[in-house]
């Protein structure tokens, strides 16, 4: 059995997508925003960012991040060193202790991109 396709005049400039609204992302802004988005892509990243947040003044010692996920302390170690480089955290030492605090807006570019408008 031989299916009859219909066929669109394409000559007739009629549209047949709506145009865009506003700008999309570039490629070396979609490299940049991929890369920011996997230093997230992890429970315990979320999960250490999520402490952080809720902590007072938004910053917490190392030594207090280590109990509540469970892992071992070269291991948050790691995974707060990926939040820093990727621009979440700010890292202090003080004395001993490496003190980490959320940069401020640093969830705002993410946060808009979540939030259709």
């Amino acid at each position: 059995m031989v299916t009859m396709l219909d066929l669109t005049d394409v000559s007739s400039g009629a549209v047949c997508c709506a145009p865009l609204v506003r700008e999309p992302l570039t490629q070396p802004d979609a490299e940049q925003l991929a890369t920011t988005l996997k230093a997230l892509a992890d429970p315990a990243r979320l999960r250490l960012l999520s402490i952080v947040a809720s902590s007072a003044d938004r910053e917490a010692c190392v030594c207090d991040l280590i109990d509540p996920v469970g892992l071992s302390q070269p291991t948050v170690s790691h995974h707060l060193k990926v939040l820093t480089e990727a621009g979440f955290l700010s890292r202090s030492k003080r004395g001993t202790w490496v003190y980490y605090g959320l940069v401020p807006g640093a969830l705002d570019g993410i946060a808009s991109l979540l939030v259709s408008t």
